[in-house]
This record gives structure tokens, sequence and C-alpha cells, in this order.
């Protein structure tokens, strides 16, 4: 934990994530798709909405409420710094005020605010900490910690199989289905935990295909692919691009393929948070030679 100048505080919070896999031809780390295939961890700092504020140490406290010509206010202040008394010849512990900070809230609405802030507040009291003593921990709230982890977290890009695959370039060919199929780490979903305190905040995000954008051609996609084979050519697939023109008038003589997944996520947490963050979608781009077979019609001659 460290304050800032303005007397908030960060936390320092361990984030953890796990992706499953969408590949189905064997290529994941795992060797099949639908299981855990990578993890992630990493570190981040959060700052919670709600904390302990340092204020002014026993002596100076103790002073500035005897100092105070106001009868009224002197009782006031001794009883928010209730037995200030006894810290009054200590320079070295410190006061430390229950506080909350609209500036950190994840919410948009005022009223919300209010009522967590409320919530948060109801019954604490400034505390005494004397010197070499730990100051109170912040909380963390779900929202707050739920947050902080999935911006944290970097989902794995998509990569991609293809087939057909001609010749020494590997070309597919111009207006045959090409199918497409998730390969490697490529996540269908990622689960990302982290823990403040009390507080265990879990982000789940999933998606249900592949967005493909070819330079040339058209696609026909709704979900992951499957690798093409003999048998599975009889059952189809989910996901194909008919490609339109050759790679030939291309740089490199290959079709640029933009490949995107969004992923929908959303959280829950120990202290009963709940609520979703949004799409968050990943972007690569890969390159496919793309073929055209020449065909020869002539009319069959007659026959004497």
């Amino acid at each position: 934990m460290s304050e800032g100048s303005d007397g908030s505080v960060t936390v320092s919070v361990s984030v953890s994530a796990e992706f499953t896999s969408a590949a189905v031809d064997g290529s994941s780390s795992s060797g099949s798709g639908g299981a855990t295939t990578s993890s992630q961890s990493v570190a981040v700092s959060v700052r919670p909405v709600c904390w302990y504020k340092q204020l002014r140490s026993g002596a100076d406290t103790a002073e500035m409420i005897e100092d105070t010509s106001d009868p009224g206010l002197t009782e006031s202040l001794g009883k928010t710094f209730d037995g200030y008394e006894q810290y009054a010849d200590d320079a070295d512990g410190y006061w430390y005020r229950p506080t909350c900070d609209y500036r950190y809230f994840q919410g948009t609405d005022p009223g919300e605010y209010d009522t967590f802030a409320r919530q948060w507040l109801d019954g604490k009291t400034p505390v005494y900490v004397p010197a070499g003593q730990a100051a109170p921990e912040p909380e963390v709230d779900g929202e707050t910690l739920a947050r902080a982890a999935w911006d944290a977290v970097t989902i794995p890009a998509a990569t991609i199989g293809y087939n057909p695959t001609v010749g020494e370039s590997r070309a597919t060919i111009v207006g045959m289905d090409t199918w497409i199929w998730a390969t490697g780490d490529t996540p269908s979903q990622a689960t990302v935990t982290a823990t403040a305190g009390s507080t265990t905040a879990t982000v789940t995000a999933t998606a249900s295909g592949l967005d493909l954008e070819p330079t040339d051609g058209e696609v026909f996609c709704t979900g992951f692919g499957i690798p093409w084979t003999e048998q599975n050519d009889r059952v189809g697939t989910d996901c194909v691009i008919v490609f339109d023109r050759s790679s030939a008038h291309l740089e490199g003589s290959v079709t640029p393929v933009e490949v995107g997944v969004d992923y929908a996520a959303s959280f829950t947490a120990t202290d009963g948070a709940t609520g979703y963050l949004g799409t968050h979608t990943t972007e690569a781009t890969t390159t496919i030679p793309v073929a055209e077979i020449q065909v020869l019609n002539t009319r069959p001659t007659k026959q004497p």
C-alpha cells in the first residue's frame, strides 16, 4: 500500500488469468480445444474508493482540539477523536479518518456513489495508530477490483489455419470454400481473478467465434471453425471464406485477412457486486496466398 500526495492510497493486487482454447486441431499447448491452454499472472495498482486517510499526529490533534475557542466545537472534536487526551504527548503516531472519494468510484450515478459511501462509512470512526504499527488496510470493493483486474490482462490474439493448401505456396483457390479454423492458444473464454483483503472478484469473458475481414472475398463464419478433413467435409463447417480474386495483385502475392475476436465480459465478487464490463476485441492480421485455376472450355467435335 502506498499513499499519494492527496492522501489517497493505492493497493498492489495480484491478478491471475486462465484462457480456454477454441482450437480443436490439437495445435494448442494442451493438445486439444476446450482446455486451459495458457495463463497470466500480473500485478496491478488499485485505488480504493474508500480508505483511512492519515491526519495529524496525536500531539497536533490534541493541540488543535484544546486551542479551539468554541466550547461546542471542542466538545464535538473531542467526541470525534475519542480518547485523544492519552495521545496528547505522542508526536510520532497518527490519527486516521475513514473517507471516500467520488473520483475513484467506477460507476457514473452520483446516487449509487452516495449509497456506497454511506454504507462503507457507517459505524466507522477515526482510529489512532501508534508509531511502528500498520495503518488500517483499505478495502477494495468488488467492482473496482474487477475492472482493475480486467484492464491488466492481455488476451492472446487469434491465430488460424485454412484449407485448401495447394502446392509449395500452400495457396487456396479462388471461388472455393476456404475452411478457416482457430489454432494455437486462441481463447474462447478468459477467466480473471483478483483478491484484495477479504474481497475476491472474478471476471468471465466469452466469445462465440472469429470475425474475419479478407481483402478480397466473402465471409461465412458463425463460430471458431473446425479443421478440414475428409470426414469433417461430410459434416461441414461454420467458418469459410470464398475468395473472389487471386493474390497476384497484392504485395507479396498474399491476401491479408484481419482476424478479430469479441469477448463479452461480466464479473461477480464476494462482496455481492456483479456487473457487465463491456466487450473487448483482439485483433491480428494474417496472410493467405490465393491462386486462380485456369480452365479451358472447348466444344466437343462431332464424330463422322
